[in-house]
């Protein structure tokens, strides 16, 4: 039987419109994406991705501009740094952290930073001087903070060469490690922010049941992706008897996981552990009385 028209054109009608980073997020963002269970794809030089998901409409945004546009509605929802958010001043929804440890996306810093030779010691010293930073809002703010006047201006690229040049005394830029700017002979004067990559939503999208039921449902299987990054499932089995000594070898999120086999006195032993310790434990394991022992990759851990 044919579906009511009204209640199909209503069905229709609901999309979350998601912004997804454009540029150095992107290719991470997509990989995220996979393991949470959506396919996004989209040419070079589209702004319009596809995903496999008719419920999702996503645009591909430059992330220093997507807080702007959820805060605006014109974006439901959005994947973005919380320094952009913090820059543009965004009275946004935080939903959820996305901490992932692709480069693109991994927590980063804003510091601020002076040539090694520099009399600046503390942010009080750049009175009358003069800032170059991408983050000129976080940049102004943080000086306003600590009760100075200096000039704060926008940089294009190549911030880190200007104070060699003589452009400025100083910079405000992003870094993770720090080794970028020791390159450049560059000292950190403060940290002026710590960002990590989040999920948001517009204020009246969240307000919406429909749109905030899609929203926390992507963002558990986001989160569930990040939890499963690392991790991996091992299965075996073992005589009922062997289980305690596996039970120590064997590291869990809780304890592991025991049922009964057929065979009288048997059991299998599932758990989720890091990747990292398997090749200590699997011997272990082996010696603890475990048989048949399994590994398997894992998409999402959902806690």
């Amino acid at each position: 039987m044919e579906r009511d028209p009204v209640q199909k054109a209503e069905n229709q009608q609901k999309q979350l419109v998601l912004g997804l980073p454009k540029g150095s997020l992107q290719d991470a963002t997509y990989a995220l994406m996979k393991k949470a269970g959506f396919t996004v794809r989209a040419g070079a030089r589209s702004y319009v991705p596809s995903v496999d998901d008719p419920e999702l409409l996503p645009r591909l945004v430059r992330p220093q501009e997507i807080s702007r546009y959820v805060e605006g509605g014109m974006l439901d929802a959005g994947i973005t740094g919380h320094d952009w958010i913090v820059e543009n001043g965004s009275d946004v929804v935080e939903v959820a952290d996305l901490v992932y440890s692709k480069q693109e996306m991994r927590p980063v810093r804003w510091v601020l930073a002076v040539p090694q030779d520099s009399p600046i010691r503390a942010p009080k010293d750049l009175a009358g001087k003069h800032v170059a930073t991408e983050a000129v809002g976080l940049t102004r703010r943080y000086l306003a903070d600590q009760g100075v006047e200096a000039h704060v201006e926008y940089s294009w690229g190549a911030t880190e060469v200007k104070p060699e040049l003589g452009l400025v005394d100083a910079i405000v830029e992003i870094t993770e490690t720090g080794s970028s700017l020791r390159a450049n002979n560059l000292r950190i004067v403060d940290t002026i922010l710590e960002s990590t990559t989040k999920l948001i939503a517009n204020k009246a999208a969240w307000a919406e049941p429909w749109k905030r039921a899609k929203t926390e449902q992507l963002a558990i299987l986001l989160q569930g992706a990040l939890n499963a990054e690392g991790k991996v499932l091992l299965k075996m089995n073992a005589e009922q008897a062997n289980v305690p000594a596996i039970s120590d070898v064997l590291p869990a999120l809780h304890a592991p996981t025991v049922n009964p086999l057929s065979s009288e006195g048997w059991v299998a032993i599932e758990s989720v552990v890091d990747e990292t310790v398997v090749r200590e434990i699997i011997p272990q394991l082996k010696t603890a009385g475990a048989e048949g022992i399994i590994e398997i990759p894992l998409n999402k851990v959902v806690a």
